[in-house]
């Protein structure tokens, strides 16, 4: 199996045909799998997620429009779906259509028409993806930001590393970006094209983890794990040192056999993935006090790669500053202000306990709760001491205060979290009894809005 070739589900209760498309498809270097029916369709696609299904109308246990219609419902991202009758009528060609099939082929087949479309079709849904990556890279940044020393050689091996599949784990601080390098090593890979999945660790209960990496059928209906979700792409696994036991064991069987059972499910899937990891931690240390697998250690760690803190490299202080301040006034429309340069210099001599992150939440604080076109050295040194001594304004009041109560609220809770994370050290067990709330309902709460462990 070319585990790199577009895989494609041929769906026809006709044997010839199956086996004439298939047999034209595999010559162009196309990865093909032959259903006679809607049962067997059903199967297939379960066990592995096609990029293209030809998919016969009528079949002898239920028919093509009625099939399209039941993965439409249950899959927001179902591939191109090309329809292929001898005998529809034109309100099956319409019906079709409306529910979303890429194109209409009538029988008996032009093969050439056929490859013809197959490839638009393909390459259709490859510019989506594309396009859908893309827009995920400008929320985020396209790359690390700063032209310092430190780094400009982290990208370099990371370019490097990107010629390769091998793991990489990334070591660092909280709060250093190594999310944002395990993307750029994903962009710069021949994997740029698939999901870039990011979880972390830390946020998944240990009772919800199977369903969160492997899945769930039920009835039918699938809902696809995390593993799948990166197909033919990344999954960056952030903070590894605070998964349990339990899912160590589970994920290192997936990851050595490439392979695992959803949960409900009785189909091996199949999934080619490059997994990434990072850690705040040492994990040597986790393997010899027994928290941490040593056989999953290994093969998550086949390249070391170091994330400097950035009190490292300083330097880069001014760059960041005025990448988040662009950054929150393109994505969250905030006020646009400047730091001054008594203000810059300042925060260039700064100690930075909470790395990248702390600047990115400082930033934000000051543009939201702030005044002015300019930020100064004393708005700055009383935002570091604390959130909730904010400067006397009068009538200015934060801009959430003009949100309605729902977004407002969600806004307060975001920042105070991730204010009181930094304060803990990024530490969840220290979070919940710092701030006196259960853990269960704390890891819910940082999964609903969104916080990065």
């Amino acid at each position: 199996m070319n585990t790199q070739a577009p895989y494609i589900l041929v769906v026809d209760d006709e044997q010839d045909i199956r086996q004439l498309v298939s047999e034209i498809l595999e010559d162009e270097g196309y990865d093909v799998a032959m259903a006679e029916n809607a049962t067997e369709a059903r199967k297939l696609k379960n066990q592995r997620a096609p990029n293209l299904i030809l998919l016969d109308i009528w079949m002898p246990d239920s028919d093509g429009i009625t099939l399209l219609r039941e993965w439409v419902g249950e899959d927001d991202a179902l591939c191109p779906v090309i329809m292929m009758s001898g005998h529809a009528s034109v309100e099956s060609a319409v019906e079709a259509t409306r529910l979303g099939a890429y194109d209409f082929l009538e029988k008996p087949l032009s093969l050439a028409k056929l490859l013809l479309i197959v490839e638009r079709a393909l390459e259709t849904s490859s510019l989506q993806r594309e396009n859908a990556g893309l827009k995920q890279q400008l929320m985020i940044g396209v790359e690390p930001v700063g032209k310092s020393a430190a780094v400009e050689r982290t990208k370099d091996k990371l370019k490097r590393l990107a010629q390769h599949d091998a793991r990489v784990l990334f070591v660092g601080e909280a709060g250093v970006g190594k999310e944002m390098y395990a993307r750029y090593l994903h962009n710069n890979s021949s994997r740029r094209d698939g999901s870039f999945v990011d979880v972390s660790v830390g946020s998944i209960s240990p009772e919800n983890s199977a369903v969160e990496f492997f899945g769930r059928e039920d009835n039918g209906r699938v809902y696809r794990g995390l593993l799948e979700q990166a197909h033919r792409g990344t999954l960056f696994l952030g903070e590894i040192g605070g998964m349990d036991p339990e899912t160590q064991t589970r994920l290192l069987s997936a990851l050595e056999s490439s392979s695992f059972l959803r949960v409900g499910g009785s189909q091996a899937v199949r999934v080619d993935v490059r997994v990434v990891a990072s850690t705040r931690m040492s994990l040597e240390e986790e393997v010899n006090n027994g928290r941490f697998r040593q056989d999953l250690y290994y093969l998550l760690n086949v390249v070391t790669l170091e994330i400097p803190p950035l009190r490292e490299h300083s330097e880069d202080v001014p760059s960041l500053l005025n990448f988040y301040v662009d950054h929150f006034v393109t994505q969250e429309k905030l006020p646009f202000r400047r730091f001054s340069m008594a203000a810059q210099n300042y925060l260039r001599n700064y100690s930075w306990p909470g790395n990248v992150r702390e600047l990115r939440n400082l930033v934000q604080r000051l543009m939201i709760l702030g005044a002015g076109d300019d930020i100064e050295l004393d708005e700055v040194k009383t935002a570091l001491g604390s959130i909730a001594e904010q400067p006397k304004l009068g009538l200015n009041v934060p801009e959430f205060f003009n949100l309605p109560l729902k977004e407002a609220r969600d806004h307060f809770e975001k920042s105070y979290l991730e204010y009181h994370f930094e304060k803990t050290g990024g530490s969840v067990a220290k979070l919940a009894s710092a701030i006196g709330m259960e853990r269960t309902h704390l890891y819910r709460k940082l999964h609903s809005l969104k916080i990065k462990l």
